[in-house]
C-alpha cells in the first residue's frame, strides 16, 4: 500500500521546516549552499520534462483519446467533449507542468529576493522535485508503467489544498461521452 502523496509532502515540510530553523542562513556559504540546491533541483526538473518531451514526440502516440471536459466551476456551461490523440493530450499536460514549474520558480524568486525569505528555498528544492517524478507523465515515459488503472488517460486532476474545489475530473467513461455526444457538447478535435 503505497502512502499518499500529499501526507508525504506534509511530512517533509514539517520536518525541512524544523531543519531550516538549525539551518544558519545568515552565513554567506550555507546560503549560497542552498541556492545552488534550489537552482540545481529546478534545472534537474526541466530537464526531466525536455527528456519526457522527447519521449512523447519520438513515441507520437495517435490514439484517438476522448473524453468529457468538466465545466468551470461557477460558471454556467455545459461539459464539453474533447476529442483529441494520446499524443497531443500528453503535450498538453506537459505544457501545464512547465507553466506550473515556472510559476513556481517565479513566486519563489519573489519570496527570496524581495521578501528577503531563505527557508523556503529548501523546502522548495525537494518537494517539486519529489513531486515531478510522482507524475503521470513520468511513471508512463519514464518508469516503463503502461497506462491501466489510475494511469488511464484522461488523467484525474492532482488534488492539491483546493483540490475538492475545483470543477471536477474529466470523464472518460462512455456513458459521459456518449451523452456529451448527443447533446452535441463539443467534439472538435484539438491539433
Amino acid at each position: 500500500m503505497a502512502i499518499n502523496p500529499q501526507i508525504t509532502n506534509l511530512v517533509i515540510i514539517l520536518v525541512l521546516m524544523q531543519v531550516s530553523k538549525k539551518i544558519p542562513f545568515e552565513d554567506p556559504d550555507v546560503l549560497l549552499a542552498v541556492r545552488i540546491a534550489y537552482v540545481v533541483s529546478n534545472v534537474v526538473i526541466i530537464g526531466v520534462y525536455l527528456y519526457l518531451q522527447q519521449q512523447i514526440n519520438k513515441k507520437k502516440d495517435m490514439t484517438t483519446l476522448k473524453y468529457v471536459e468538466p465545466a468551470p466551476m461557477g460558471s454556467s456551461e455545459e461539459p464539453k467533449l474533447i476529442t483529441t490523440t494520446v499524443h497531443a493530450y500528453d503535450l498538453q499536460q506537459l505544457r501545464a507542468l512547465y507553466k506550473a514549474q515556472l510559476m513556481g520558480v517565479g513566486m519563489m524568486g519573489v519570496m527570496h529576493v524581495y521578501f528577503k525569505y531563505t527557508n523556503p528555498l529548501l523546502i522548495q528544492s525537494i518537494i517539486p522535485l519529489k513531486g515531478a517524478f510522482e507524475g503521470n507523465l513520468v511513471k508512463i515515459h519514464l518508469m516503463g508503467q503502461s497506462a491501466n488503472g489510475d494511469l488511464k488517460r484522461p488523467w484525474k486532476a492532482a488534488g492539491g489544498i483546493m483540490g475538492g474545489m475545483g470543477a471536477g475530473d474529466p470523464k472518460g467513461d462512455k456513458k459521459s461521452i456518449e451523452n456529451a455526444e448527443r447533446a452535441g457538447r463539443g467534439g472538435v478535435k484539438d491539433e
